[in-house]
């Protein structure tokens, strides 16, 4: 049995947990047969390729390729925040792609917390009126016992007064990310959340996730582009031309490098 599964970029995997990549425990998100197809007729561009994959509770994964291998898109599509062409999406036993919008958003609201690059947090809030926005959206009031536990892990209680522009690029991220962890979420997707941090605040983050699911036992989806980054999670889904072409079990960098290099990139 090996630890790690290269596809070749020709094939069409035919979806089935491997004995290389097991998912232990329950799961938590699944993609069956996804095909992402943006513009029609000699324009059309197939951003996934018949993508499956299964997401175990409580894992961290990494979701990387070459620039325009699909990986941003199928994170996108498994957080509901884009369509698919066709095929699945289940999130907590829930079928995406069979919810009307309102149903969707409640959906992403009550299970779902994303973290963003650019962080995304509105200017004339203040850090600690930014991280209660999902709740006051869903008027729902906030657990001290929570926000507490949440502010104080990522060191921001001497800044919840101030306005993002008073903040630093990692204060900024962190904030963003008590956002997302507000909620309890079951799932946590990150697209690039260290491409605006430099590399002290980068790591900060990183191990922050990572005992995100060490110890509150949530699921993480994170698109990076940084092997370094990759190295924390569990495991490494590599993506070309829109499909899946490596499954890398416990990567490190330099085996996300290999794996890359190998597709060119």
């Amino acid at each position: 049995m090996t630890a790690h599964t290269l596809l070749p970029t020709a094939a069409t995997p035919t979806w089935m947990p491997s004995a290389e990549t097991p998912v232990t425990g329950p799961q938590i998100v699944q993609a069956i047969n996804l095909v992402k197809v943006y513009g029609e007729g000699d324009t059309a561009v197939k951003a996934l390729d018949n993508v499956s994959a299964i997401f175990g509770a409580g894992s961290f994964t990494a979701i990387m390729g070459p620039s325009g291998s699909g990986k941003s898109t199928l994170m996108h599509c498994l957080a509901g925040l884009d369509k698919v062409t066709s095929g699945r999406v289940i999130v907590a036993g829930t079928e995406l792609t069979t919810l009307n919008d309102r149903k969707l958003t409640m959906l992403r609201r009550d299970q779902i917390g994303f973290v963003f690059q650019q962080f995304n947090l509105l200017p004339t809030l203040t850090a600690k009126q930014n991280i209660l926005l999902p709740l006051d959206l869903a008027g729902r009031k906030a657990d001290p016992a929570q926000l507490e536990a949440v502010v104080s892990s990522l060191d921001l209680g001497g800044r919840l007064k101030h306005l993002p522009s008073q903040l630093s690029g990692g204060q900024q991220q962190r904030v963003a990310v008590a956002r997302a962890l507000i909620s309890k979420p079951q799932v946590i997707f990150a697209d690039e959340p260290t491409g605006a941090l430099d590399s002290h605040n980068s790591q900060q983050l990183l191990n922050y996730l990572r005992r995100c699911t060490d110890q509150l036992k949530q699921t993480i989806i994170m698109v990076t582009h940084d092997p370094n980054a990759a190295a924390y999670a569990d495991r490494a889904l590599i993506l070309s031309d829109g499909r899946i072409v490596g499954d890398l079990n416990q990567p490190n960098a330099d085996l996300v490098l290999t794996a890359l290099r190998g597709l060119g990139a």
